[in-house]
């Protein structure tokens, strides 16, 4: 009774953190994710018994350069060219912006923010690195504030990996360090300037 469920990612985390500490190698892990989205302007897909399909659409986008827009001033960005362009061809500015001040006041610490390769408004927003649970707890915070916003704006914010063909498509880089009484352990004289625990910590990602 009372005890918390074994499945809980949150709880999960917190075992992980004290796994850390009892093996005495360190005693924090640094999360710092950098997860890459797209704010489309129209959503759309059905499936049904007689067919199926799905659209999405960005005035921002490169197929977007003849339509009717009155006026259509131009400023699409190509596929794979909008890493990062400033106003007006990246369009997205201010309400990145916006994402980011809510995000502040509930007490994520953002670091930095722009349009990403892709057309039709891929972003990035960054926060500061923290332990693997507070960062984890960001991460929800991020995501809940970013479709919140985007949809204030009549918007739609995704963070699906391919929506579309043929330019790039979003993930979440995960720099990780691990550190014992205030000093970094990844930082030595081996490849790229590593640690051996580093070394090993690379080759147990790619193992396990």
């Amino acid at each position: 009774a009372k005890e918390a469920y074994t499945r809980d990612p949150c709880g999960i985390a917190q075992r992980a953190e004290k796994c850390l500490v009892s093996t005495g190698l360190a005693d924090q892990a640094f999360i710092g994710p950098e997860a890459e989205l797209f704010i489309f302007d129209n959503v759309q897909y059905d499936h049904k018994s007689n067919g199926t399909f799905y659209s999405v659409d960005s005035e921002e986008a490169v197929w977007n350069t003849g339509r009717e827009e009155m006026p259509n001033l131009g400023y699409k960005i190509r596929h794979k060219e909008g890493y990062f362009p400033v106003g007006p061809s990246d369009t997205q500015q201010d309400i990145r912006t916006e994402m980011c001040l809510l995000m502040e006041q509930l007490g994520v610490k953002i670091e930095r923010q722009h349009h990403e390769v892709a057309t039709a408004e891929q972003a990035e927003i960054d926060y500061r690195f923290d332990t693997l649970l507070r960062a984890a707890d960001s991460m929800m915070v991020y995501r809940y504030v970013v479709k919140n916003v985007a949809k204030k704006h009549g918007k739609t914010a995704t963070f699906m990996p391919k929506p579309l063909v043929g330019d790039n498509g979003s993930g979440m880089h995960t720099h990780q360090s691990l550190w014992k009484k205030g000093k970094p352990l990844f930082a030595g004289n081996e490849y790229a300037g590593l640690s051996q625990m580093a070394l090993y910590y690379i080759g147990g990602l790619l193992k396990h």
